[in-house]
């Protein structure tokens, strides 16, 4: 029954007890006539108002709620009017609100789980490699090849290679997951960023020289450049951008450090003339084990975990890392420290 119907009800039986309660008084037939039109009318008008805009429309509200809920096409409008005098309103919010609320959780519970199913497929396929390859090794050395000393050390040394390849993943791992739970603190200090990027030059030399890059700092780059951080962190950040840079530069490019010092902080910058990132992966790099190239990732090395690293370790230090780059052209990642 609609709010007309009922209204038509309860109006009829509120001008029938009135007329047949005046009829008792010995009234005019006239007067009970008007008595009873009068009463229908505006029964029926009041109580039509009252059921249409403060119980129906608010249910039909309710009604449209759940059916947006059920097509995930609800959003919650909070307008804050309340009317005292009407509690299905307030009901109908706080229906709307706990509904909105709980989308969300189903729809973080839906991302989480997705996201879960993805990691455990990636972890899964990285060390499947390592450990097929040194099983691999093992077996065929046990097979008989243990007798050839040549094959033995050979095979012996490839085995032991995705062992320790394998040991670095496991420590990536284990990094991230310090951090996420917040087991790793911070320790910060005062210390000279030139000194530890070029610590990091010296480090990454050979990767460097095998591919006929030029690495270095950029011009007029100021050899006392003093920040407020973890050192030991930040010695792993620049590690993996510029590992990353050299990964990707085409053979005899360069990559650049820069740092730019302003009032309270100092942006620290690595650049190089790359292949470039799509810009369509450029929010997806700093993802665990996302690869911009599928196919040849691999035999660039790598476990796929540095650039997570990253972004928790800046992340550690209430800061972020920007990304700017153009397909053929380059890359470059920077961030901002205080300055010293």
């Amino acid at each position: 029954m609609n709010s007309r119907g009922l209204a038509l009800l309860l109006a009829a039986s509120i001008s029938i007890v009135t007329t047949a309660f005046l009829s008792l008084l010995n009234v005019e037939v006239d007067a009970l006539i008007v008595t009873f039109v009068i009463a229908f009318s505006s029964s029926y008008l009041l109580i039509h108002i009252i059921l249409n805009f403060l119980i129906f429309n608010e249910i039909k509200k309710i009604q449209s709620d759940v059916k947006k809920l059920n097509k995930k096409e609800i959003e919650f409008e909070n307008t804050g009017n309340f009317n005292p005098l009407n509690p299905l309103k307030r009901i109908q919010e706080e229906i709307h609100a706990y509904a909105v609320s709980k989308q969300e959780e189903i729809d973080q519970l839906r991302k989480t789980e997705n996201f879960r199913r993805e990691f455990i497929a990636d972890i899964s396929h990285e060390l499947k490699t390592p450990i097929f390859s040194a099983q691999g090794f093992v077996h065929t050395l046990l097979d008989g090849a243990i007798e050839d000393k040549k094959v033995r050390q050979k095979f012996l040394k490839k085995a032991a290679k995705s062992l320790d390849g394998l040991d670095v993943l496991v420590q990536d791992l284990l990094t991230l997951s310090q951090m996420e739970t917040g087991q790793i603190k911070m320790q910060f200090e005062r210390f000279n960023i030139f000194a530890v990027v070029n610590e990091v030059f010296e480090q990454l030399e050979g990767e460097a020289e095998k591919k006929e890059i030029d690495m270095g700092f950029a011009e007029s780059t100021s050899p006392q450049v003093f920040v407020v951080a973890d050192q030991q962190r930040i010695y792993q950040v620049m590690v993996n951008l510029i590992s990353n840079a050299i990964k990707y530069t085409k053979k005899e490019g360069s990559v650049r450090v820069s740092f730019e010092e302003r009032k309270k902080d100092v942006v620290i910058a690595v650049f190089d003339n790359g292949r470039g990132i799509p810009e369509e992966d450029i929010n997806r790099i700093f993802e665990r084990f996302y690869r911009v190239e599928k196919s040849r990732s691999k035999h660039k090395g790598g476990t796929g975990l540095g650039l997570a690293i990253v972004k928790h370790v800046l992340e550690a230090h209430d800061t972020k890392i920007e990304v700017k780059s153009t397909v053929g052209e380059g890359s470059t990642f920077s961030f901002a420290l205080p300055a010293a």
